[in-house]
Order: C-alpha cells, then sequence, then structure tokens
C-alpha cells in the first residue's frame, strides 16, 4: 500500500498546509480499491520488493542509476523483475535499478538536456512537476538540488512506477500525487518553479490550464512549459479534426507565436522559447520495456514529415516564462 503521509507532511513543512486537507481527499477518493480494478495486484507487487539499504545511486546522469545488480541474491533479483515486468509499458525513463536496465519508450533524457542549462538553477527550490509519468524528471529536479519535488499524475500504473523507485529511495524529498493538476491546486502560491511537459495539447481548455499553472508559482515563480507546437510564423493554433499520430486527446496545437500570446495575455512576464526541436525515433520508439506502437508508426510511412492523418509531424517546444 502507498502511504503518502510523508509527502503530505513535506507539503506542511513546506508552507502548504492550508491545501493538506483537500490534497489528502482527494488521494483517498482516487485510491479507492473499489473504483480502479489493479490497485489491489499493484499494492501487492509494491510489498513483495525486497527491502534494502541503497548505498549506491545516481540521478545526475541520463540513465538514473538506483543500487547494484550484486546487491541483489537470485530470489530478490526475481522478484524484483517480476514487479517490474508487471508494470509494463515504462513510458518516461530511462532507469537502471540493481542491474536491470529500463529501456523506456521515451528518452526523457533527451529533453531534460535540451532545457537544464537553460532554466534557473533548481538548488533548494520547491518544484511542481505536472503529469510527471514514472517520475523520471522529478528524480533528475532533485538530482539538480531540489529540496522538494511533488510530481502529478493521474495514470495510477505510472504512480506505481514511481513508487516501485521510491520504495528504494524511502527518504529523499520526492513525491507523486495521483491527482490531475485541478485536484490539487493548492490554496498558497509558494513553488518556485513550475513544469508542465507533454500536458498542454491535452487540454480542452490551454488557456485554463496555463492559468492553473500560474496559480501554483510564489511571484517571480518560473514556469518551464514543453509542449507540441506547429511550425507557422503566424498567431495560428491545429485543431485537430479527429486524432493526432494516433491520439484522440489532442486538442489544440498552437503555434510559437500563439503560444507567446495565450502566456502573454495570461500576464507571464519574460517569455522566452529556450528550444524547438522535431521528435526523432532515436527519442521516441518501441522497446522491450514498452512495445507497443510508438513514433514511427503514427508517421506516414511515405512521408514522415506528416502524420497517418496529414498533419505536421510532432515538433516540440520549450518555453520558459516567469509570474509577476
Amino acid at each position: 500500500m502507498i502511504d503518502y503521509q510523508t509527502a503530505l507532511d513535506d507539503l506542511k513543512r513546506y508552507g502548504f498546509a492550508p491545501a493538506v486537507g483537500a490534497v489528502g481527499a482527494a488521494i483517498a477518493t482516487v485510491m479507492d480499491p473499489n473504483r480502479h480494478g489493479h490497485l489491489s495486484h499493484w499494492n501487492s507487487l509494491l510489498n513483495t520488493l525486497p527491502a534494502l539499504n541503497v548505498d549506491r545511486f545516481d540521478l545526475k546522469q541520463d540513465c538514473i542509476q538506483i543500487g547494484t545488480a550484486d546487491a541483489l541474491n537470485p530470489h530478490q533479483a526475481q522478484l524484483l523483475n517480476a514487479a517490474l515486468s508487471e508494470l509494463i509499458p515504462w513510458r518516461k525513463g530511462p532507469y537502471d535499478i540493481f542491474g536491470v536496465h529500463i529501456d523506456t519508450e521515451w528518452r526523457s533524457d533527451f529533453k531534460w538536456n535540451r532545457l537544464k542549462d537553460r532554466i534557473d538553477d533548481l538548488h533548494q527550490r520547491l518544484v511542481l512537476d505536472v503529469g510527471s509519468g514514472s517520475g523520471y524528471h522529478c528524480w533528475r529536479m532533485h538530482g539538480a538540488g531540489a529540496r522538494l519535488v511533488i510530481g502529478l499524475e493521474p495514470m495510477l500504473r505510472y504512480v506505481f512506477q514511481f513508487y516501485l523507485i521510491k520504495h528504494f529511495l524511502p527518504e529523499l524529498p520526492v513525491h507523486q500525487l495521483p491527482l490531475t493538476l485541478e485536484q490539487f491546486i493548492p490554496a498558497v502560491s509558494k513553488f518556485d518553479t513550475v513544469f508542465s511537459m507533454g500536458v498542454l495539447y491535452h487540454r480542452r481548455s490551454p488557456l485554463d490550464h496555463l492559468q492553473q499553472l500560474k496559480q501554483c508559482l510564489r511571484p517571480k515563480g518560473q514556469l518551464v512549459l514543453e509542449t507540441l507546437v506547429i511550425d507557422d510564423e503566424k498567431a495560428t493554433v491545429l485543431c485537430p479534426e479527429d486524432r493526432y499520430a494516433k491520439m484522440r486527446n489532442v486538442w489544440f496545437i498552437p503555434s510559437p507565436a500563439m503560444l507567446e500570446r495565450w502566456l502573454s495575455r495570461l500576464g507571464f512576464g519574460k517569455i522566452e522559447k529556450i528550444d524547438i526541436s522535431p521528435t526523432t525515433v532515436e527519442e521516441q520508439r518501441s522497446t522491450a520495456w514498452s512495445s507497443d506502437e510508438s513514433l514511427a508508426d503514427f508517421l506516414d510511412p511515405k512521408d514522415t514529415s506528416i502524420t497517418l492523418e496529414g498533419y505536421p509531424a510532432p515538433l516540440r517546444a520549450i518555453y520558459t516564462a516567469y509570474k509577476s
């Protein structure tokens, strides 16, 4: 069973006490076993994990390393491999967990390396990561010096992936809550840095999402926003007729000029585009740990500059902006 009390205690410790009651109640509702058929099984997986003292871990390298292969006996290695495999697909990573290399669908280190030297130093910062998946970027944020990292992830399989890793690093101030941003928005705005990466285009109301991110920031706090954009100098937006790259839940893909207008209209300042890169099959691809379809299956096989639906292939931009 995942114990969220440490996360709630850390929220209190760092000044979020007015929000803790509502956050705790929301977690209790979401984690009700009657609401999700896999919860009991996934909780049992966590309960089978060996109790180990991890004397070696590295959150600063591209492949997050936790423990070494020689720290496990054969029975412990079998239990760990079984738990990791039960939680496939692994989307965000990569990880090396006691010698098991998890080659995730996304090379999330590519994205991290594009932004890590272009954002404000995370040392001693309170950080929120919205849509954190398995928590890869949360661990990298703490590795970069953040004193508290809170990830928000409503997809419970990915929450359990995070807590499988957290099982071996229980003392670190890195937590993940099984909530959407709407369920979490704290009563006090105290985060120094808020990340939203790969979320905006999934929101039916992107302006509301940006406003909610702003609500979480302290004055002068930094937003780090990564999202799909379309290559157009004009302020325009693509609204797919049905699917985009086989995804049903893509609503609005703005041009950079339109995205900058949205941020400006909502009162963000010092808006800066720090990167724009096409998504490649080196960054997103099928692996043994995520063996279903991936980017190569979403593009037109005769023209990889467009999706199967005929829209421009994925292009991703990273912006920073500040709450006034």
